[in-house]
């Protein structure tokens, strides 16, 4: 086993241990951030190994299952710390907090959901299979109209527009969630065929 192998396995364990420790950090505290930075920076330098050095492992070796395993893992349990982030962030920045906070009671589960997502958006591009994103997408934008829907219809007496209720909290973060989620599974997916192929 070559020294970049060793390295890319010690750097992806290193990983698989801090996405189990930012998934107990609250993301709104400076802990949970830092432990989000690390998994995205770690990542990134992954991703660098994979395009400056190419494939690391023999597709069908140990060290392949091993990447591929440990890269599952901090797709599916790292995913969620960096998205929570990505919606502190975005919550920071909006001017209706409360509306913000109306949108995490509407769209109950949505960590949950996130796993599945991610494990599926992982799993069908390391399996070669890019159309099953599409599935993904559907089924998650399916399973969440109705949600939707409900929260653009006006309230009995609200003089507010349909259209600025939904976007101002449950829709903008449903789609923001949705694709940090995404792009992280994606990222990770990358990653495993950049080491791998």
């Amino acid at each position: 086993m070559s020294a970049v192998a060793v390295a890319t396995l010690v750097l992806v364990c290193a990983l698989v241990v801090v996405a189990a420790l930012a998934w107990v950090l609250p993301a709104h505290r400076a802990s949970g951030r830092l432990a989000s930075g690390l998994l995205v920076a770690g990542l990134a330098a992954l991703g660098l190994v994979g395009l400056l050095h190419g494939a690391v492992a023999a597709p069908d070796g140990v060290v392949s299952a091993a990447l591929l395993v440990d890269l599952f893992v901090v797709a599916v349990a790292g995913g969620g710390p960096v998205t929570a982030t990505v919606l502190t962030l975005v919550d920071r920045g909006a001017a209706g907090v409360a509306e913000g906070a109306h949108a995490e009671e509407v769209l109950r589960g949505g960590a949950w959901i996130g796993v599945f997502e991610r494990a599926a958006v992982f799993a069908t591009l390391a399996a070669g299979w890019p159309e099953g994103l599409a599935v993904v997408l559907a089924l998650k934008g399916l399973g969440r109209y109705s949600e939707l829907r409900a929260d653009a219809a006006p309230a009995a007496g609200d003089p507010a527009p349909a259209v600025r209720r939904a976007t101002g909290g449950v829709a903008e973060r449903f789609l923001v969630g949705s694709f940090a989620s995404m792009l992280w599974a994606v990222g990770c997916a990358g990653v495993l065929l950049a080491l791998t192929r």
